[in-house]
């Protein structure tokens, strides 16, 4: 078996499981699950009656790179939400349908890395930390090494690029950036972007960015901004070395459809999807007719949107009194400092009142500092109905005032 498997630390999730196994939570409590990013919002009917409608394509194979008819609305959506130049993105070229982005994520850093031979350095992929834990795996089973880039309360849980050494840039070969982060909201702004796209270019290497949440935010004004809008801004109607990773998961309260699409430079674009030829990830032809019926429809997008405002500022106000916690940027997570290590904090809340956190030092390494950045918060996934959340809230706030007694 390939050595480099043994590099793969648990997933946090497993983490979790061993945290709390032993451990009874009261009886005549519900548990709340507020640790898994999994939407609760229903799913819109008419993606559900479209894939249903056609059950009897199941019969044919798919292509790797899907039709060009949802290729095409992919890259037509992706050019209304992020003011592309018309025609730049195409779907022939730029865009593929992928089955989720963590596949995506993880297939896409095999083809990225190019190894090189023993006696020279091992390549770099830098990542956000706290981060998705798919892009370390990721890093370790294409060759590279991750190099983690802390995101603290400091610069607004964004990294200090300012501070990569410029050794370490040479070295890289692929930037991870997650805006909306999971976990922490945080979105990374035009400037930064544009300032890592011309770093991409002295040092040539690929700037991919996991967008898979940003279309959960709170001020209709001001959606996030995206890496290929920043590259239209820029007049780099090419999308030169810059991919984007996005998915009707969290948008469309559909992860079970495990679809998804990569965009961005077609000289990327190509060989990831030669790769995907060999891969065997080809998307059914039911999961894509439904596919173009979610990405054409922005109504109940909105709708949940709404859902997550109502809950954050519900949440918000029952915590806020008692916690260093506050609105995130974009996103679904509330990433609460802890008053106790957050592992003992996860563990006492289950125990107590018989809700799940996770811990933030379990989504998070430390770094070249030997700071744990993770360390000291919870991500809070508020994903459920709003009563629920409320319920969460008050019993987190129950167990807080419980550690002062």
């Amino acid at each position: 078996m390939n050595s480099d498997l043994q590099k793969l630390q648990p997933y946090p999730f497993e983490k979790l499981a061993k945290l709390k196994a032993g451990v009874t939570p009261p009886t005549e409590l519900e548990h709340i699950a507020l640790s898994i990013g999994e939407p609760k919002h229903p799913s819109p009917a008419f993606v559900i009656d479209e894939l249903s409608q056609n059950l009897d394509k199941l019969a044919n194979y798919p292509t790797t790179a899907g039709t060009i008819e949802l290729r095409q609305t992919i890259a037509d959506w992706a050019s209304r939400r992020f003011k592309l130049q018309p025609g730049s993105l195409t779907g022939a070229d730029n865009v593929l349908p992928v089955l989720g982005t963590r596949e995506a994520i993880f297939a896409f850093t095999q083809c990225a890395i190019n190894r090189v031979p023993a006696t020279e350095a091992t390549p770099l992929l830098l990542s956000p930390n706290p981060f998705y834990q798919i892009y370390e795996g990721a890093a370790y089973l294409s060759g590279a090494e991750p190099y983690y880039l802390s995101c603290t309360a400091e610069n607004h849980f964004v990294p200090d690029f300012d501070a990569v050494p410029e050794a370490v840039w040479q070295r890289c070969q692929l930037l991870f950036l997650c805006s909306p982060s999971n976990p922490t909201g945080a979105v990374t702004d035009a400037a930064t972007l544009a300032k890592l796209i011309a770093l991409s270019d002295q040092y040539d290497f690929i700037v991919a960015s996991d967008e898979c949440y940003s279309e959960i935010y709170f001020d209709e004004a001001n959606p996030p901004v995206g890496l290929l809008e920043v590259c239209a801004q820029l007049g780099r109607h090419d999308y030169k070395n810059c991919v984007v990773f996005h998915s009707l998961s969290k948008r469309s309260n559909l992860p079970g459809l495990r679809s998804g699409f990569v965009a961005g430079d077609a000289r990327l674009i190509a060989p990831f999807t030669s790769y995907r030829t060999y891969h065997g990830s080809a998307m059914s032809i039911p999961v894509q007719l439904a596919s173009i019926a979610a990405w054409n429809d922005e109504t109940h997008v909105l709708e949940n949107r709404d859902k997550y405002r109502e809950k954050f500022a519900a949440v918000l106000e029952i915590l806020e009194p008692v916690m260093d916690v506050r609105m995130p940027d974009a996103g679904f997570y509330l990433w609460a400092a802890t008053p106790i290590p957050d592992d003992q904090f996860a563990q006492g809340l289950f125990a107590q009142q018989n809700l799940t956190v996770l811990p933030g030092s379990y989504v998070s390494r430390e770094d070249q500092t030997g700071e744990l950045p993770g360390a000291g918060f919870v991500r809070m996934a508020l994903v459920a109905t709003l009563e629920e959340c409320v319920e969460g809230a008050q019993r987190i706030r129950r167990y807080v005032e419980s550690l002062t007694a």
